[in-house]
């Protein structure tokens, strides 16, 4: 069996499971059975090249058969389908297309209209072609596969997974009603996997969750020259993170709003990375799109359409009261007493020369209370915090000492991270945290 031609094609409905080989008889003119009525086709040699009714070879289903190795399959499997929806208003949707190709690879895709991922392993391929399976359940079957060679074949409107004295039967989907996927755009610069991966994990948890406000569910990423800026915010805290990355042109000026959940998952799959190469550019329609690409793994994002708020001039431009801390031992602290505090009950920090006293409760209510050495420069404050959001922001510093810069106890607080009690504060990440208002 050889590869069909990547053009689009037309010609009869050849007789048993393959739709075209070199055997298949094509003559100008012929009736094109996928739309079942006459059409005018261009023929070049023997093989068909293209078609009135423009029916892409991607589209018509094919017999495919190939062996690959367990791992590789489930890490590809596992990456394609990672962003499947769940409830698909299409149930082709919740496929995963495979494309074997005669020069030994499998290329695996997956597409719900937002986001795009496509993954190309090395394989030995028997018949080449293109067939569509429920992503999960392939995902879930390849997890649990003994540690042996899987051969995967689809025979009729069925594929085999067979793996030792496994054997798994999957029905397929409709090849043809699967959309085509957007292209990858032209790539703009590259960034280091791990530095990406921490910078994304350390913004997102600041970025909105309410759908109803879409523009603040998404992160702003600006690019200008050799700097990233990644911005997020939910209206209570804000955070802020700048990295350096290789951009392909010195003067690279970008701003886009990508969905957070969406670069989340991305980066940390993309976690194990060298470099992650990212790419800005437009769909056919106009719409904004945004690409990662490692090796053999890419994914591509819809931008969400809006524009950002101007939410930068939330920093605090001056300090009244600086306070350094360890991170680990206040981590600890406001998880204790944030054991009696209601839901969406703040904690107080009352902070004195050298101790920080964190208390939560009041009156009839559980109470709980506990000190920390803390060094402190400049007047003794009181303020109350959100204990879910303070603890977010203390573990997305990812440094052994938290500083606190107040000005007062009802203005945003900025906290940033140091590697030593008297080092110099890494302003690269910066999280900045609303009050909640005392009573009284």
């Amino acid at each position: 069996m050889t590869s069909p031609p990547e053009s689009r094609i037309c010609h009869e409905q050849p007789a048993g499971p393959a739709l075209w080989t070199d055997r298949t008889p094509v003559r100008p003119g012929s009736p094109c059975w996928y739309r079942s009525r006459p059409v005018t086709a261009r023929v070049v040699g023997h093989r068909p090249q293209t078609c009135a009714c423009t029916v892409s070879i991607r589209k018509v289903r094919w017999p495919v058969k190939f062996r690959v190795e367990r791992d590789v399959l489930a890490e590809a499997v596992t990456w394609a389908a990672r962003g499947l929806p769940t409830r698909p208003p299409v149930p082709v949707l919740a496929g995963v297309l495979l494309e074997a190709d005669g020069a030994g690879t499998v290329t695996l895709s997956a597409f719900d209209y937002e986001v795009s991922a496509r993954v190309t392993v090395a394989a030995d391929v028997g018949e080449a072609g293109t067939v569509l399976v429920s992503g999960r359940l392939l995902a879930d079957i390849s997890r649990n596969l003994p540690a042996r060679p899987v051969d995967v074949e689809a025979v009729g409107s069925k594929v085999s997974v067979t793996c030792g004295a496994s054997r798994f039967t999957l029905l397929t989907m409709p090849v043809q009603d699967y959309p085509e996927l957007p292209q990858m755009p032209q790539a703009a610069g590259s960034v280091a996997g791990e530095v990406f991966t921490l910078a994304v994990a350390q913004v997102t948890t600041a970025a909105g969750r309410d759908d109803t406000l879409p523009i603040l569910t998404g992160v702003r990423v600006e690019i200008e020259g050799s700097t990233i800026t990644l911005l997020a915010t939910d209206r209570y805290r804000l955070a802020m993170r700048m990295l350096q990355w290789n951009p392909d042109a010195a003067d690279a000026s970008a701003v886009a709003l990508v969905p957070a959940r969406t670069l989340s998952d991305t980066a940390r799959a993309l976690s194990a990375s060298a470099d992650v190469q990212l790419a800005l550019g437009r769909t056919g329609g106009g719409e904004g799109l945004i690409g990662f690409e490692s090796g053999q793994r890419r994914t591509t994002s819809r931008l969400l359409d809006g524009e950002y708020p101007k939410v930068t001039s939330i920093f605090p431009t001056t300090t009244d009261t600086a306070v350094v801390l360890e991170t680990a031992v206040l981590v600890e602290a406001v998880k204790r007493v944030a054991l009696v505090a209601e839901r969406n009950t703040p904690v107080r920090l009352r902070f004195t020369d050298g101790q920080l006293t964190i208390e939560a409760g009041q009156g009839e209510d559980a109470q709980a209370v506990e000190a920390v050495e803390a060094s402190m420069s400049g007047g003794e404050i009181e303020i109350a915090f959100n204990p879910q959001y303070l603890l977010d922001g203390l573990a997305a510093l990812h440094r052994p000492w938290a500083r606190f810069a107040f000005t007062q106890s009802t203005k945003p607080a900025l906290l940033t991270g140091q590697d030593d009690a008297d080092a110099t504060t890494d302003d690269s990440f910066r999280y900045v945290l609303m009050p909640v208002r005392l009573a009284g």
